[in-house]
């Protein structure tokens, strides 16, 4: 079952209705108030989201290179890997005798 608005009423008393009478009145004064207040301060805010976000633009940029610079330096040491042996034989004169 739904409330009913005069529940409300009942529930909070002389002190809620003049409370609330006193809001009505002075919505139209506090609203251009506070509007006027939060205005400059939501710009503020999404100025400073805008200076961070180039700001981090240029630095994931920066790290993308790093990140491709480092992936082309371990293709080509694979690569060089690839074409030397990893195990080179060696000729020493000790490894030529024949035991008998």
């Amino acid at each position: 079952m739904a409330p009913k608005i005069t529940d409300f009423v009942e529930d909070a008393g002389a002190p809620g209705i003049i409370a609330g009478i006193g809001a009505v009145l002075l919505a139209p004064v506090i609203l251009p108030v506070v509007a006027g207040i939060g205005k400059p301060i939501a710009k503020s805010i999404i100025k400073g989201g805008i200076v961070a976000y180039e700001k981090s633009r240029g630095a994931f940029a920066e790290l993308g290179e790093t990140w491709e610079d480092i992936v082309a330096e371990a293709k080509a040491e694979l690569a060089e890997s690839k074409e030397t042996p990893v195990f080179e034989s060696a000729n020493s004169p000790a490894d030529n005798t024949i035991e008998g």
